[in-house]
């Protein structure tokens, strides 16, 4: 893990009032641009490693579709589990390696992501406003309690700042 990694597991990456349907837009944005991008990226341009240990941009993206899942399961899930929904990590480098994301086709993984953040912005955009304001505990080292929206958006952050890496 990196030291980014280790600080975001720490603060999250949001830092403001959310605003779930500024996130939703991003989200339907980058569902837009970026398949087109990563398609059109060369083989070596997706595999480059830029230096021993750092991920490829595939292997970005395989950690983006774990984040997906792992998102999806919590968005699905806090509306029905006792408040405040404690958020539990996983393993993100073990993730990246067990799924052998640099040996996975590149469009296989590019459907994989598209389809759960597909089914993430369906979900999203059917919960009430009651359910967004849900109490959540991320479990990072302030210890602060948020919300479902708020973690919705600090994920539209995340999955941002590492699509960032991918067009780089």
């Amino acid at each position: 893990m990196t030291d980014k990694q280790a600080g975001w597991q720490q603060s999250g990456f949001m830092k403001e009032a959310e605003n779930v349907a500024a996130s939703l837009g991003y989200l339907r944005g980058h569902m837009a641009v970026f398949p087109a991008f990563f398609r059109n990226l060369s083989e070596e341009r997706r595999l480059d490693r830029s230096a021993p240990g750092k991920w490829s941009r595939q292997e970005v993206l395989g950690h983006l579709a774990d984040s997906a899942i792992h998102n999806l399961t919590r968005f699905t899930g806090i509306p029905f589990a006792p408040s405040p929904y404690i958020i539990q990590p996983y393993k993100q480098t073990e993730l990246v390696q067990v799924n052998r994301y640099q040996e996975l086709p590149a469009a296989h993984l590019l459907i994989l992501w598209e389809g759960l953040n597909r089914q993430i912005l369906y979900v999203m955009e059917g919960l009430t406003p009651q359910q967004l304001a849900m109490p959540v505990q991320p479990g990072y080292a302030d210890q602060a309690t948020h919300t479902l929206g708020w973690v919705f958006c600090d994920y539209v952050m995340h999955l941002e700042h590492h699509l960032s890496q991918i067009y780089t």
